[in-house]
């Protein structure tokens, strides 16, 4: 799945793309509004025809037109998430724009019985609206198994600072 001759930055973003799909819950929120609260979303990744989940997609939020980030929805605005995955393994905080993309053939390739408990009038419902994040860049931090232990015994041992090196390997801001 992920080649050892990757750069970490392609390794991490797979391993973000992945993730995500997983445990598709995020904080999102508007930046420079007023209530600049982020609010837990569930994402919905639309993978094109033939990619791979690794490879991304768009990312769309369904959401409510009179409240939170649907009722201060302006084209453009924009947004950060933060993700972390299942396991607390990889750690994202990802920039981007939000728009409006209520399309009757996009909610009902996205739509599923989650989504539909959330709305009484169902695909039709005036409250629905479909975001989506047209994400650009993202911050993606790796808390690699054993890390701590290896950095204390190489400062112990060696009096070696491994921040640097664990820096490279485990963090990398790529463009989405």
């Amino acid at each position: 799945m992920f080649g050892k001759d990757e750069t970490p930055e392609t390794r991490l973003k797979q391993q973000f793309w992945k993730e995500l799909h997983d445990d598709r819950t995020v904080m999102l929120g508007l930046e420079g509004v007023e209530d600049d609260r982020t609010r837990p979303m569930t994402a919905q990744v639309d993978v094109p025809e033939g990619a791979s989940k690794e490879d991304g997609g768009t990312i769309y939020f369904f959401a409510s037109r009179s409240e939170g980030i649907g009722a201060d929805l302006d084209e453009g605005a924009k947004a950060v998430a933060t993700f972390v995955s299942k396991g607390h393994g990889l750690f994202a905080s990802i920039h981007g724009t939000l728009a409006d993309a209520t399309d009757p053939a996009l909610v009902e390739k996205l739509w599923n019985p989650f989504v539909a408990s959330w709305y009484k009038d169902g695909k039709t419902d005036p409250e629905l609206i479909l975001i989506r994040f047209d994400a650009r860049e993202a911050q993606i931090w790796e808390a690699a198994t054993g890390a701590t232990l290896k950095a204390a015994a190489l400062k112990w041992l060696f009096d070696k600072d491994p921040g640097k090196d664990q820096q490279r390997e485990h963090v990398a801001e790529v463009q989405l």
